[in-house]
């Protein structure tokens, strides 16, 4: 079966101190100063809002009602590892309204769906709290 596309998202980056992203749908555009913070801040928001949406469609796989939207504090820390830059992740999630078990349950679930947590996949250390 053919991949069936669902979103593109182009961003123009331009380093130096006068450095910028913008996204060409214009959802993006903040100044880059430096290449980090700024790299590991957003990867943190694009994971956390992609995370988002894979808890909601794990809710609804598993006819859960969220009575509220999860949210996510993302923390994505740059590592010297051995000699070289890796990176490590904790995401603190609350899903709001939910028992514990099923709220862990659908994090679990989530994790498995989000393309983000499948692009990192046993290549960064992953903490994934229910708070």
């Amino acid at each position: 079966m053919a991949d069936k596309l669902y979103f593109t998202g182009t961003t123009h980056v331009a380093g130096g101190a006068n450095g910028y992203a913008r996204s060409t749908n214009g959802i993006v555009d903040i100044a880059l100063p430096q290449p980090h913070p700024a790299a590991e801040n957003l990867f943190a928001a694009a994971w956390s809002a992609c995370f988002i949406g894979a808890l909601e469609l794990a809710a609804g796989q598993r006819k859960v009602a969220l009575p509220a939207t999860p949210e996510i504090d993302t923390t994505i820390d740059l590592l010297m590892r051995d000699g070289g830059f890796v990176l490590r992740a904790r995401l603190d999630i609350q899903v709001p309204g939910i028992e514990p078990d099923v709220a862990r349950e659908l994090i679990d679930v989530a994790h498995s769906i989000c393309p983000y947590s499948k692009a990192v996949a046993g290549n960064i250390d992953i903490e994934l709290n229910l708070v």
